[in-house]
């Protein structure tokens, strides 16, 4: 319990592990495709997948280590990806479309402090995504019941998260809290990363004003003519590396500057792509031979969750097939609470291609 806590929850900003990246697309159709990446170098974790029926009951786990905090009971059955424990769900989706998923957000968020005499309703940030998911079908309700919960962190010197929830209809939000607030942002440009808060990123973006898809016109200087060595140019400026704003960058541009497809399939194709260039190989985390494990990547896993056909589609840093869960084949009265790991082995799927070696006669 406590390794899962200091994955999603590490202590400080500096921690150079954590980069997490989250894009909303949409469909000619009306899908919404809620993706995001789950990134950690420091340890493999037991990444799993959960099915959640409605009627499963759940208590939050307190700071003083109990497992005593508030209770709730599933209205809404919903499928879920995370880590360690089932009870701790970093992004899930449930049977109505809602989408509500957890990103690192050290130093800029502040929790109320925990109050054993507000034991009964208080909830552990890291169970927040399961509450929401088990009981609301929009943004409004989650709003309208936030205030019936005291958030707390439940590992000493842990740092604070903030979640995204998305509806099927395509509307997004960011939810912070500071100095004990709850606060919802709207995120129109559908984009989050970590710290630090909503607002300064979009503030940042007023950086890059003069990024454009396509290729730079060229232009005179002097007696030399400029012009571009490949097609792109009009993105030169944009920010390569892996800290959070630049990643915020990169992602509102990628997703926002995207074809659109027609439908959530050819959607869903289309996250994965571009979730692609966030995929953080595992030497950029460490100085040269500090690396405490040997793994693939330090992306974990990625995930692309259809609200409106109600798929979840994952790969691994392990093997990059695409998995799916449909939720449409999942009767949430009848089956059981259930987990199980994202890689029954962790190799890659490897298809040979079949070759003709002899002539046809």
């Amino acid at each position: 319990m406590k390794k899962f806590l200091y994955i999603i929850c590490a202590a400080t900003i500096s921690t150079p592990t954590l980069a997490c990246t989250g894009i909303t697309l949409h469909a000619r159709d009306g899908a919404t495709i809620a993706a995001r990446t789950i990134d950690w170098a420091r340890a493999a974790t037991d990444n799993i997948y959960m099915i959640i029926p409605r009627g499963h009951t759940e208590q939050s786990l307190l700071p003083d280590g109990s497992q005593n905090g508030l209770k709730f009971t599933s209205r809404y059955g919903f499928v879920g990806l995370g880590a360690e424990r089932a009870e701790f769900v970093i992004d899930g989706t449930n049977e109505t479309g809602l989408n509500a998923a957890l990103f690192y957000f050290p130093d800029y968020g502040k929790y109320q402090k925990y109050d054993e005499a507000m034991r009964d309703i208080t909830l552990s940030d890291v169970q927040v995504v399961s509450w929401i998911l088990a009981n609301f079908s929009s943004i409004d309700e989650v709003r309208a019941n936030i205030n019936n919960v005291r958030i707390v962190g439940t590992e000493p010197g842990a740092s604070t998260v903030h979640w995204r929830i998305t509806e099927p209809g395509g509307r997004v939000v960011v939810m912070e809290i500071v100095n004990g607030i709850p606060t919802f942002h709207e995120d129109e440009i559908g984009t989050i990363t970590n710290s630090p808060g909503f607002d300064w990123h979009h503030t940042n973006l007023n950086n890059y004003v003069n990024l454009k898809s396509g290729t730079a016109e060229q232009m005179q200087l002097g007696p030399d003519t400029l012009k571009s060595f490949s097609g792109g140019t009009g993105l030169l400026g944009l920010p390569g590396d892996f800290s959070s704003p630049s990643r915020f960058v990169r992602a509102a541009f990628f997703s926002n500057m995207t074809i659109e497809q027609p439908d959530g399939p050819n959607t869903i194709n289309q996250a994965f792509h571009i979730l692609n260039n966030f995929d953080v190989p595992f030497g950029t985390a460490f100085a040269p031979g500090r690396e405490p494990v040997k793994m693939p990547s330090a992306t974990q896993w990625t995930i692309a969750s259809d609200l409106k056909n109600k798929t979840v589609y994952y790969h691994t840093m392990y093997n990059r097939t695409l998995r799916k869960i449909d939720m449409n084949n999942i009767n949430f009265e009848t089956v059981p609470f259930q987990s199980g790991p994202l890689d029954d082995v962790k190799r890659e799927t490897i298809i040979p291609v079949q070759i003709q070696i002899a002539a046809q006669e």
